[in-house]
C-alpha cells in the first residue's frame, strides 16, 4: 500500500461525509418546510431553514420532483429505523408501539402533499411498494412485540393498521377542526380488547 494513495482516500471520505450531512440536513428541512408551508414552499425558505444557499439544493436536487422524491424516501427510511430503536429503548412494546404510530402519523401528514405532487409521476408506484417494503415489517415488528408481552390480542395485521391509521389522517389538512390522532388513539386502545376489571 503506498503513502501516495492514502492521503487521495481520507479527504474523499470526509468530503462524502460533509456532503451525505448537508444532504440529509437540507432532506430534514425540507421536511419541516412542507409540512408547515406546503409542497409549494419556496426554495429559499428550505435553504434558509436548513443554513445553505439556494445553489446547494439544486447541486443535490436539480429539479423540485427531486427533492420531492428524496424527501418521501428520507422520512420512510427514518420512520423505518426508528422502529426498533424505539422497541429497544421503551418501557414496553405497547408504549413503543404508540411512539411509532405518532412517527407515522407525522409522516403520513407530510406524505400526503408528497404524494399528491409525485401522483402523475410513472415511479410513484415504485414510492409506494417502497413504503409498504420498509414499514410493514417495522410496523409487524411492534405489534408482534406487543402481542407477545399479551399487552394487546393478536390478529392485528400491520397492513390493515397502517392502512386505518392512513385513512384516519385524510382530510386533517382541509379542515383544521379535525384532529386524527384523537381517533389514532381509540383505535390502538380497541388493539388492547376488553379490559378486566
Amino acid at each position: 500500500m503506498s503513502t501516495a494513495g492514502q492521503p487521495a482516500e481520507v479527504p474523499t471520505r470526509g468530503k462524502r461525509a460533509d456532503a451525505l450531512r448537508n444532504q440529509q440536513a437540507l432532506l430534514a428541512a425540507a421536511a419541516e418546510v412542507f409540512a408547515t408551508s406546503g409542497i409549494d414552499a419556496p426554495i429559499r425558505a428550505i435553504a434558509a431553514r436548513a443554513g445553505v444557499g439556494v445553489g446547494t439544493i439544486y447541486r443535490h436536487f436539480p429539479a423540485r420532483a427531486d427533492l420531492v422524491v428524496a424527501v418521501y424516501r428520507h422520512q420512510v427510511e427514518a420512520c423505518a429505523e426508528a422502529g426498533p430503536i424505539l422497541l429497544a429503548a421503551g418501557d414496553s412494546p405497547l408504549t413503543a408501539l404508540r411512539q411509532w404510530v405518532d412517527l407515522f402519523v407525522d409522516f403520513l401528514v407530510t406524505k400526503h402533499g408528497l404524494a399528491n405532487t409525485v401522483q402523475s409521476d410513472s415511479g410513484f408506484d415504485a414510492l409506494h411498494s417502497y413504503f409498504l417494503d420498509r414499514l410493514v415489517p417495522v410496523c409487524s415488528q411492534l405489534l408482534d412485540a406487543a402481542v407477545d408481552a399479551g399487552e394487546i390480542r393478536p390478529g392485528t395485521e400491520a397492513y390493515e393498521l397502517m392502512r386505518g391509521i392512513g385513512n384516519l389522517c385524510i382530510g386533517r389538512d382541509s379542515d383544521p377542526r379535525y384532529n386524527p390522532r384523537r381517533l389514532i388513539d381509540l383505535l390502538l386502545q380497541g388493539l388492547r380488547g376488553p379490559q378486566s376489571p
